[in-house]
């Protein structure tokens, strides 16, 4: 259990902080299936899509092909982006995460989603990057992804399931 939140004169309530920019991918094979990745910096088993944040100056198409290549091994010819997300989509950190994330300075993350065809074959995933993120990866249905993510993680990605939809069916 931990005790009341230490406030130095620095500190900011978390509801008045910025959203952190940033950019997700809807990778998909041929079959339909998501691509997840477990995080290796959490101690629970915690899934998601490839994602992190743009660079000042960087397009937000340019930092998810950027992020992909980063966390999975796969490099943009390897991809046909399908679409982009109408709107910046956000979520919220959770009490005990929103002081220790990203140095404890964005409440949450405001992201533009892109979903992807994946064209390569499995072989052409590899995690060993320079920016190792993920431990392990598969190919799992809307479902079975939405089942496998963090809690405060779930309204996003319903969010983009509902927006990227007419492309998970083949």
């Amino acid at each position: 259990m931990s005790g009341p939140r230490r406030k130095t004169k620095d500190w900011i309530e978390p509801a008045l902080r910025p959203y952190r920019p940033g950019v997700g991918v809807m990778l998909i094979n041929e079959a339909g299936r998501i691509f997840a990745g477990q995080r290796l910096d959490r101690f629970l088993e915690a899934w998601q899509m490839p994602q992190g944040g743009i660079d000042p100056g960087e397009a937000p198409l340019a930092a998810a092909l950027r992020e992909l290549e980063e966390e999975t091994g796969i490099g943009p010819t390897l991809v046909e982006v399908l679409a982009e997300s109408r709107d910046w989509l956000r979520y919220d950190l959770p009490e005990d995460l929103v002081d220790s994330a990203w140095g404890g300075r964005f409440r949450g993350q405001e992201q533009k989603w892109f979903a992807a065809r994946f064209l390569g074959a499995d072989s052409d995933v590899d995690l060993k990057t320079a920016h190792q993120e993920f431990g392990a990866w598969r190919w799992l249905s809307p479902a079975e992804l939405m089942a496998s993510i963090v809690a405060f993680k779930r309204p996003l990605y319903g969010d983009v399931m509902r927006e990227f939809a007419a492309h998970l069916g083949r």
